[in-house]
């Protein structure tokens, strides 16, 4: 496999980040897997932090491979409105709406210049 290069220059060559199609397993979760992620999120950290973040990943998975086993259901039926319908009511006239407007002109709510 070539060297895959990020932004920051970092490669993920040797590592389970490799992106050969096959799944991860917590196992396959490596100190320098860990260093890699913190390199793209431009995060240091020390050897203990290192260590400990290669247990969680291998944790979570662990969690995302638990999923797998979940049975698939049936999709649920397509999401209907179940709201009031809409009604017509009178609105506010143009007067009324602009009476609390800090400045109007010609009739028409005047805003800053965005330029």
């Amino acid at each position: 496999m070539s060297d895959e290069s990020t932004n920051d220059g970092a490669t993920n060559e040797g590592t389970a980040a490799d992106t050969t199609g096959e799944d991860v397993t917590a196992e396959d979760v490596t100190a320098e897997d860990v260093r890699h992620v913190a390199g793209l999120a431009r995060v240091d950290l020390d050897d203990d932090e290192v260590d400990r973040f290669t247990e969680q990943f291998g944790a979570i998975l662990e969690y995302f491979e638990t999923l797998d086993d979940v049975p698939e259901t049936d999709a649920e039926p397509d999401l209907v409105n179940v709201l009031r319908a809409d009604e017509t009511r009178e609105g506010l006239r143009q007067a009324e709406a602009l009476r609390n407007a800090p400045e109007t002109e010609d009739g028409y709510f005047k805003g800053p210049r965005v330029s």
